[in-house]
């Protein structure tokens, strides 16, 4: 079996690898490192949990020193895009912990906070830049940056950033990079669309593909209960009630009901906090490193801004309400069952939801289990004792499935985050779409068995199918 002493890194990234307890290389690791040392281009088909991130920062970093060169001012010798702030920060917390033994200079750009500080920070020339799109074309715009020295950029979560309406960035900025680079490309699915994007973005890649697209990884034990949409407040405390959930992400579709969800919790005396677009860096990076410290047991977070949530130890996800592109399932469940560990992830289905359930069951290849607690009168008992006002279920805006129409200059898609840029722009860095993407479900699904057991834990039925064997998305001793 592969070993990170098999791969012929510098010795100081194995000190680092040493230091972190990790042992050997996950498959994309083993897979992607000898091709992207090489210096050649890389298209990589991974979900998050894989360890990606470790799968081109090594490399990239064992090439930085080995080249030996200090940065021009206003420059960087590698960029790595990312779709949201809390992902950028993490890959370069990541590349400072790899790095930490070379003498490479390791930034990070993206909207919310002031421009000032990343501007002096840019000024003396950096080695690895981690940026947002939206900021840093505010940089490139205001003469702040060039990037005619890029030996090699990234692009990850590039189906995200597609979805956020990044693409006509993304293709000015690759504009502005010099012809003779490495190019490293990584999505966790690849729609005709991606693909696309990759071949004009890559030359002669080498492809590597650790998961089929769009599967759920094997670890996670998952569940869907069918009940009203005004119930599923009083579901989601009985859920809670289970003392087996010891660290638990929930996810709504918009802001709105992320705190609203949150504000319930609490109410229900369940520690939580709320994560979105809307929210200042600041009181996200707080819910983040209060949920990573165990003070609060639940953080509730729209899809956008839950990417880059790297937390050990998520024993359940909750789909609250589930979502309406069935990729953002996967993405969604695989914040539990990491390192190793197994998880569970619950889905509170109502009836106007049946059809994004049929979707995420042909794209993810299985039958997830159902319960049925519709007409449950305990429920009914607990709903009746809400505050008035606070039950109703949210109305639907009817969307062209994937489309949004408008003039956001990075593809015309509504986010989440249109506060806090220095410039006043409105900007897509870490923020989430307000309203569903798909159109309106089609009725209930037939054969639909109710019944079943009401314990959140571990799930008394047997383990979902996940639609033929798969590598696992993370293991014991992995880098990510």
């Amino acid at each position: 079996m592969t070993s990170f002493n098999d791969l012929g890194l510098n010795p100081a990234l194995l000190t680092a690898v040493t230091a972190g307890k990790y042992t050997q290389p996950t498959p994309i690791q083993a897979q992607a490192i000898p091709p992207v040392m090489q210096g050649r281009d890389l298209l990589g088909i991974a979900q998050t949990g894989t360890g990606k991130t470790a799968a081109f920062a090594l490399p990239i970093l064992h090439r930085l020193a080995a080249a030996d060169r200090r940065p021009a001012p206003k420059t960087c010798r590698a960029l790595i895009l990312s779709p949201t702030r809390e992902l950028a920060s993490q890959i370069a917390e990541k590349f400072r912990a790899y790095g930490r033994d070379m003498k490479l200079s390791v930034t990070v750009v993206f909207g919310g906070v002031g421009m000032n500080p990343q501007v002096q920070a840019l000024a003396r020339g950096i080695d690895v830049l981690v940026a947002t799109p939206g900021r840093l074309m505010d940089h490139m715009q205001q003469g702040t940056l060039r990037l005619d020295a890029v030996e090699t950029v990234v692009l990850d979560e590039a189906d995200q950033m597609l979805d956020l309406g990044f693409v006509h960035a993304i293709k000015r900025i690759s504009q502005a990079l010099p012809k003779q680079r490495q190019s490293l490309f990584f999505s966790a699915t690849m729609p005709q669309n991606i693909a696309q994007l990759a071949a004009g973005f890559l030359k002669d890649p080498v492809r590597v593909e650790v998961t089929p697209a769009a599967t759920t990884v094997e670890r996670i034990d998952q569940q869907v209960i069918f009940i009203e949409a005004e119930r599923k407040r009083a579901l989601l405390l009985e859920i809670m009630a289970d003392p087996t959930i010891t660290r638990a992400l929930v996810f709504t579709r918009t802001k709105h009901g992320a705190d609203k969800v949150a504000r319930h919790l609490g109410g229900g005396n369940v520690p939580a906090a709320a994560i979105h677009g809307n929210k200042s860096q600041s009181q996200r990076e707080r819910a983040l490193a209060d949920f990573k410290a165990g003070r609060i047991r639940v953080l509730v977070a729209t899809d956008i801004a839950a990417r880059g949530i790297d937390v050990t130890g998520v024993s359940h996800v909750v789909n609250f309400e589930l979502p309406n592109v069935p990729e953002s399932y996967v993405h969604r469940i695989g914040r539990t069952a990491r390192a190793g560990k197994d998880g569970m992830a619950i889905s509170l289905c109502a009836q106007d939801e049946r059809a994004y359930l049929r979707d995420i069951e042909k794209v993810t290849r299985q039958r997830i289990p159902s319960t049925d607690r519709r007409g449950d009168e305990k429920l009914a008992a607990a709903t009746a004792a809400e505050p008035r006002g606070e039950n109703r279920p949210q109305q639907q805006r009817p969307h062209g499935h994937g489309q949004h129409r408008g003039n956001h200059r990075d593809g015309g898609q509504r986010n989440e985050n249109r506060r806090g840029d220095s410039n006043g722009s409105h900007r897509s860095d870490g923020g989430q779409r307000t309203e569903g993407r798909g159109g309106q479900p089609q009725g209930a699904k037939p054969g639909q068995k109710p019944g079943g057991g009401r314990r959140f834990g571990k799930p008394q039925g047997q383990r979902s199918n996940n639609g033929g064997g798969q590598n696992r998305s993370s293991q014991r001793g992995s880098v990510h």
